[in-house]
């Protein structure tokens, strides 16, 4: 409903001259150095044919800016064709004419040519039919393209099976939804336009254009068209890229290039959709209006199963004419710091030791440096002291351990689903690749190609967990190359490149692997034989990797060696990328590409050469995980400070500060168990786990529960949530357990309280372990303050008040 009013009201105020102008001042306008209308000249060819004109200015500095709203548009004969105050030009009879196009006193001439704009047109079903339905929403998952369809109306998701749709829309319900002999009286027509009553409202304005085609159609006797007839092969936005200034607006084209080769301008028909609403939102005629935050945008345009983006870059209005000197490490430093400065943006001074200790312990080991490791450090004067801190961390256990947890999320070690048994030596198998710092090239072989008893390859219970081949060929895009393939199994990605072929390639891939019982137990073997059908043509898939060429026949013996090969050789697309992306997410806050299991062709890196060079140095070292925590935190970007500056304050995707991280669920109960000295234990664990060595995520715990521990459902890294929550703030300021911690008289309060530590120590102790810094003297003189004089219970009391305002602050709840 919404969208028709808007509809409405365009339409209506481009019947008042110059109501849709003005974006930018005469002042600015006059001093455009260069002008041009794209395209330079129109041929329009059918009835109702349409293209949108869109005229540019370049700016003293370069720039150029969308002026189509400030232009003024007139056509010399009107008889031939019109054009709307927006650009729009439309045929109305064969001929040719021009349309004269006036901005900042000059004046552009536009050649139109009509052709073929009386002939009938020759309706093809899913060339303009589903078009429609798609724009209209009608065949959307949240309406008659959901599983049930709406209402005993169901349509294919997105129009990918048009034959189904034409059955739907002219067979079904005794031919009600359409009627030939008196079109307008149609369903179709009728609740779209509503005429009767409609759950989805007012989707169609009687009369216009659309409405006109598909009454046109029914009136032809609803055809289907040739099955020949050229379809779209791509479509292309134009422009492709464009820097806009905040609140600055930009026209979108979309031209679809058909089989043939000819080309439609498709923008009214074409869906848009922003990547960050607060960056840019796209309405949906495809008019861009940049928002009041700097960064990067990306808007996907999208028309029957064919996809392309326009990206923009928005920096800060406010210019910096004399930039200061900012810190570089490593090749990371540059890429970084020569997009804030196009961003205007200066970033934040580096973290000082304390800071910086806390941060690399929680985001290395998933534990808090203790005060005495605090102290050695804050003392330690050796330039290098950094690197040889991460050095150390990664040596040490927990490094294993909190590894281990993240790629068991991640792979699913689900005991419910594999077992204790193998639940557990599945997990071994993943802290082992991380203790010995196996290649993670070889960690993705190694489980891609599993085989044998279960007993002696553990990696073979991601095939159990995973479940059939369609969920193993998701589960192993969505980890290893961030690329989620899902929804082609039912029809084209609607926002990727990805083909119903393309997924049934990569599902060929999993069909093999079978579990067998023997006298070693059970055991995976690739003997199965089962095909990969297409579900349309009926017709084998071969198996064949994502975007390389379709096989001439089937791979023989185990094809998912094959697939190893692929995902690991140094030119592949994704996996590299993928893991140096999930690395960077885990240590700054936020992937380049965010989500980070999302990469696609409409959701390209915020900073895509450094993803590249990123990759490109994982590869060239080996895959060497380590290495790339070593360089990551090396960077200056990593080492930076996350307060925020007035450049700075609303960056929250180019890493000119570090952001707020809430530390996982594991990670802060550690901490809380720590920071008391009284250890947590879990049910039905053995005592002294620590709650990030807990390898089953089904031991029960209201605390992991309260701070997003996942469950292991899935694949996605969205089943672990970070966003902080009320009932997280509840918790911690009301928790019967917290309390029963901070006062337990076996704790870390009454021992120093029993050991007759006086009120400075305490103090200085406390917030080195909470904190990793010793007070500040206001800190310092008001918690003195909190325990002067107090003796005994009165003392204790004081004291555990301390401990939680500690345990309740965004200092120690975030990683910062």
């Amino acid at each position: 409903m919404r969208g028709i009013v808007f509809l409405l009201s365009v339409i209506a105020l481009a019947a008042v001259p110059g109501i849709l102008h003005a974006d930018h001042s005469p002042e600015t306008l006059g001093t455009l150095s260069h002008l041009a209308v794209a395209p330079q000249q129109i041929v329009l060819e059918g009835p109702r044919a349409r293209t949108v004109l869109i005229v540019d200015g370049t700016t003293a500095n370069g720039q150029k800016i969308d002026v189509t709203r400030d232009a003024h548009f007139a056509v010399l004969d009107a008889s031939v064709a019109n054009v709307a105050p927006n650009g729009v030009v439309r045929g109305m009879a064969d001929g040719q004419t021009e349309v004269v196009v006036t901005v900042a006193e000059k004046t552009f001439h536009v050649p139109v040519t009509i052709h073929a704009s009386q002939v009938p047109q020759l309706f093809h079903f899913e060339n303009d039919i589903v078009p429609l339905l798609t724009r209209y929403g009608c065949n959307t998952s949240g309406c008659h393209g959901k599983a049930e369809g709406q209402n005993g109306f169901k349509l294919s998701v997105f129009g990918f099976q048009p034959e189904e749709d034409f059955a739907a829309l002219t067979k079904e319900n005794r031919g009600r939804r359409v009627s030939t002999t008196m079109p307008e009286t149609s369903l179709m027509l009728t609740k779209a336009s509503g005429g009767v009553p409609h759950g989805g409202g007012i989707r169609l304005r009687k009369g216009s254009g659309d409405y006109r085609t598909l009454r046109n159609w029914i009136d032809a006797g609803t055809p289907f068209g040739n099955d020949d007839a050229a379809t779209v092969a791509k479509i292309t936005v134009s422009p492709i890229e464009r820097q806009l200034t905040m609140q600055a607006q930009q026209q979108l084209r979309v031209v679809a290039t058909y089989t043939d080769g000819h080309e439609v301008d498709v923008t009214a028909h074409a869906q848009f959709q922003s990547n960050n609403d607060a960056l840019g939102k796209v309405d949906e005629f495809g008019l861009v209006t940049a928002g009041d935050s700097p960064g990067d945008v990306t808007v996907m345009a999208s028309y029957m199963g064919a996809v392309d983006v326009f990206r923009s870059l928005i920096p800060r209005s406010e210019t910096i004419t004399d930039y200061p000197a900012v810190t570089e490490s490593n090749f990371i430093d540059p890429l970084i710091n020569d997009k804030l400065r196009k961003l205007n943006i200066v970033p934040a001074g580096p973290a000082d030791d304390a800071t910086y200790l806390r941060r690399v312990y929680l985001d290395v080991i998933g534990t808090l440096p203790t005060p005495a490791e605090s102290r050695e450090f804050l003392s330690d004067s050796r330039p290098n002291r950094r690197a040889l801190l991460v050095d150390a961390l990664l040596a040490r256990p927990e490094y294993a351990d909190y590894q281990a947890l993240k790629w068991s999320d991640l792979l699913r070690v689900n005991r419910l689903a594999l077992g204790h048994k193998g639940a557990y030596a599945y997990y071994r198998w993943i802290r082992d690749t991380f203790r010995d710092n196996k290649p993670m090239d070889a960690f993705a072989a190694e489980l891609v190609t599993a085989a044998g008893p279960m007993t002696e390859a553990p990696a073979a219970h991601f095939y159990k967990v995973a479940g059939d081949a369609h969920k193993r060929a998701a589960t192993f895009s969505q980890v290893f190359l961030g690329v989620r393939i899902e929804c082609a199994q039912c029809h084209h990605h609607p926002q990727d490149r990805w083909s119903q072929t393309d997924y049934y390639g990569m599902h060929a891939f999993f069909t093999q692997p079978t579990f067998q019982a023997s006298n070693l137990g059970e055991l995976l073997t690739s003997s199965g034989q089962e095909k990969s059908v297409h579900p349309r043509t009926n017709q084998e898939i071969f198996a064949y990797p994502l975007a390389t060429p379709y096989p001439k026949q089937s791979t023989t013996g185990d094809r998912r060696e094959r697939l190893a090969d692929w995902l690991t050789d140094a030119e592949n697309p994704w996996f590299a990328r993928n893991i140096a992306n999930r690395a960077w997410a885990h240590f700054l806050g936020r992937g380049l590409v965010e989500p980070i299991d999302d990469f696609r062709l409409t959701n390209p890196p915020s900073n895509p050469q450094l993803l590249d060079a990123l990759a490109r140095e994982f590869v060239e070292n080996g895959y060497d995980y380590q290495h790339l925590i070593r360089t990551i935190t090396a960077s200056a970007a990593y080492q930076r400070a996350s307060t925020v500056n007035k450049t700075n304050w609303r960056d929250e995707q180019n890493y000119s500060r570090f952001l707020f991280k809430r530390i996982d669920a594991e990670v802060l109960l550690d901490a809380v168990v720590q920071v008391t000295g009284v250890p947590e234990k879990f049910a039905g664990v053995a005592a002294g786990y620590r709650a990030i060595q807990l390898w089953d995520s089904q031991v029960p715990h209201y605390f992991l529960k309260t701070f997003g521990r996942p469950v292991r459902a899935t694949a996605c890294s969205c089943e672990r949530t970070a966003a902080p929550t009320v009932g997280q703030v509840l918790h911690v300021l009301n928790s019967p357990e917290i309390q029963e911690k901070l006062s337990h008289q076996g704790g870390r309060i009454a021992g120093m309280l029993r050991s007759g530590t006086d009120d400075e120590t305490f103090i200085n102790e406390l917030s080195l372990a909470c904190f990793s810094r010793p007070p500040t003297e206001a800190e310092q003189a008001k918690l003195m303050e909190h325990l002067q004089g107090k003796q005994g219970p009165a003392r204790q009391q004081a004291a555990e008040d301390i401990a939680w305002s500690m345990l309740n602050s965004m200092e120690f709840l975030f990683n910062h």
